[in-house]
């Protein structure tokens, strides 16, 4: 089995890596090829990739190269982990959106519109390179923002999944709240990407009892503060919200906090320096305890637990693993169009990803998600066909705008820090 990780260079690799390793009776890789431009970062975590491979005895080759045909060729699952700007470009949509009182942040808002418009031709022009390297490969598409990507993908005929680690993330969280083994826990996780709520933790899968009344009984203010919002929220809700919802309903308080410190990008930038040293040192044959902070907990057993079954692998019968995933919607939240893309549990196979019938969703959580999804459309009709005229209809439709003064500068502004990687701009 040939598997093939575009953007290999990052620094999230070592993690994946350290999965493949462990769970490597799972899916048994014969070769894991990691493609990446930048040949320095490359060689550091192409180096650490092999010696984490060699402690812990894994058989399989790990092969770098900065030509995508030659890594996807015969590949059976292409993961997309990539980019487009760097730090730089990040740092850019943290901050510019903070002038006009709205919130800067990487995959939600105005910073999220302008890393869509970037990253969407230039993953769908690899996924293209990728399909004729390797006509019958999966796309694993982890690269943000994660639901507009991924629409991108099945929309141009691509077999592919989007992969967010958010829900793997709850799922350990909750499990170890509960003394409880994490994959014996089934979250009722709806949404899109980066807006969704978890409506039931069930015991031993789908149709088990609910321990969400329980959770949120015995540990409610803990959860909350995790989530930084106030315990009475969350006790209102009924619900756990992802992390991602405080930009929504704390969204004035997470201006003025965005405001009064250093953008996360110049955090994250500092910690990759630190990483790609600790990388280069030829002694070093695990993942170093640094990267945890760097974001991406459990990456890894998702990207497992999401590509063995799409391929065939694992304990799993054909159809029985559960997952997670960005797949179009086909009438799974019925207040959709069937081609918008949602974040939901669904049976994966080697067919691709079918999604769990669905419980009704509280009219205050389909609401937002309804708006969302308009303004999702409308960011992949920009992203695809470019224009001023399209980004401010977008940006109008986002609920953390909706005034066309603001949209007007926001467009302005979206452009001015973008131009060099919009070709129609």
């Amino acid at each position: 089995m040939k598997l093939a990780v575009v953007g290999g260079g990052s620094t999230y690799t070592p993690e994946l890596i350290d999965g493949f390793a462990r769970l490597r009776d799972a899916m048994p890789l014969t070769e894991l090829v990691l493609v990446d431009p930048d040949a320095d970062r490359l060689e550091r975590v192409g180096g650490l990739a092999r010696r984490i491979f060699a402690r812990q005895g894994h058989p399989g080759r790990i092969v770098t190269t900065d030509g995508l045909e030659a890594g996807a060729d015969g590949a059976d699952a292409v993961l997309i982990q990539l980019r487009v700007g760097g730090q730089a470009a990040r740092g850019q949509d943290e901050t510019w959106p903070l002038e006009c009182g709205c919130l800067g942040q990487e995959t939600t808002g105005a910073g999220g519109l302008a890393k869509a418009l970037r990253t969407v031709p230039v993953v769908l022009d690899i996924a293209e390179r990728v399909r004729r390297a390797s006509p019958g490969a999966w796309i694993i598409d982890f690269t943000n923002p994660v639901g507009i990507v991924t629409r991108a993908l099945l929309e141009a005929g691509h077999r592919a999944v989007g992969l967010c680690n958010v829900a793997i993330h709850l799922q350990r969280k909750f499990a170890a709240l509960l003394g409880a083994e994490p994959d014996g826990l089934h979250l009722e996780h709806y949404g899109l990407n980066h807006l969704t709520w978890e409506l039931a933790v069930r015991e031993g899968g789908p149709g088990g009892p609910d321990v969400l009344p329980r959770l949120l009984a015995e540990h409610g203010p803990r959860i909350a503060d995790e989530l930084r919002l106030p315990h009475p929220v969350l006790e209102r809700l009924g619900v756990v919200p992802s992390y991602y919802l405080r930009y929504y309903y704390a969204h004035d308080d997470v201006v003025d906090e965005l405001r009064s410190k250093p953008s996360r990008a110049a955090e994250v930038a500092a910690m990759e320096r630190e990483l790609l040293e600790l990388y280069a040192d030829p002694a070093l044959d695990e993942k170093p305890a640094l990267l945890a902070r760097r974001g991406g907990a459990f990456y890894s057993e998702a990207a497992v637990a999401l590509a063995a079954p799409l391929l065939g692998a694992g304990p799993a019968a054909p159809g029985e693993s559960v997952q997670v995933v960005n797949t179009y919607n086909n009438g799974t939240l019925p207040f959709l169009p069937d081609d918008a893309v949602v974040e939901v549990p669904a049976r994966i196979s080697p067919e691709g990803a079918a999604p769990l019938p669905a419980p009704p969703l509280d009219p205050l959580f389909a609401g937002l998600v309804a708006h969302v999804t308009a303004y999702e459309r409308l960011a992949l009709d920009a992203a695809l066909r470019g224009g001023r005229d399209r980004v401010f209809k977008a940006l109008l439709a986002h609920p953390l705008t909706g005034q066309y003064d603001r949209a007007e500068r926001l467009t302005d502004l979206l452009l001015a820090h973008n131009r060099e990687h919009l070709t129609w701009a």
